[in-house]
């Protein structure tokens, strides 16, 4: 009799914890962390590409040193903030993001500066990395877009009754979303 109701105990404490959601919650952790990742991939494709791009308007044109070097610093700086998945507090993602908000400045300078020099427009390799660029540009809202979705699943999920006590219990806490900086309604004006 002692060992039938044993058993009827572990069973009823491992269906509680079946249903307590634990798990689930380490898999939408891992959705986060993952989409993060991927964030991060596009942003570093992005660091990738803007040497190339330098360096073609750099050998095309001859145009202020001052864009060039606020771009290379702009990129410096962006790659040297590293955020990890366990570390998505809004303020940890405002230094992120405003980091790549300034390298994102410095190549609009640099690609409306190269607007106004018609050999550089002209010519195929600047075209293609132009394009290059605006492909990852967007590939980075896509990413940043999906990063949201995870952490506002994954945020719904522990916030949830009654699986917010087991969240707090096992240490699962509310993430941070990407969020568009201030004045990012308002479009760039672009002048030669």
């Amino acid at each position: 009799m002692k060992k039938l109701l044993l058993y009827l105990v572990g069973f009823v404490i491992l269906a509680s914890q079946s249903s307590c959601g634990y798990n689930d919650m380490v898999q939408k952790d891992e959705a986060v962390s993952s989409q993060w990742a991927q964030v991060q991939n596009s942003y570093q494709r992005r660091a990738d590409l803007v040497p190339n791009l330098v360096n073609t308007v750099k050998g095309a044109a001859n145009f202020e040193k001052t864009t060039l070097t606020e771009v290379i610093e702009a990129r410096a700086k962006a790659t040297s903030i590293q955020l990890n998945a366990d570390d998505l507090t809004p303020e940890n993602l405002e230094k992120f993001q405003a980091a790549q908000s300034q390298l994102s400045g410095s190549l609009s300078r640099l690609l409306a500066t190269a607007e106004a020099y018609p050999d550089l427009k002209a010519n195929q390799n600047f075209l293609e990395l132009q394009a290059q660029l605006e492909g990852t540009e967007n590939r980075i809202s896509v990413e940043r877009q999906k990063f949201n979705g995870s952490v506002q699943e994954y945020n719904t999920y522990i916030r949830a009754f009654p699986r917010n006590f087991f969240a707090g219990w096992f240490g699962f806490e509310k993430k941070g979303y990407f969020e568009a900086e201030a004045g990012a309604q308002k479009a760039p004006t672009v002048q030669f």
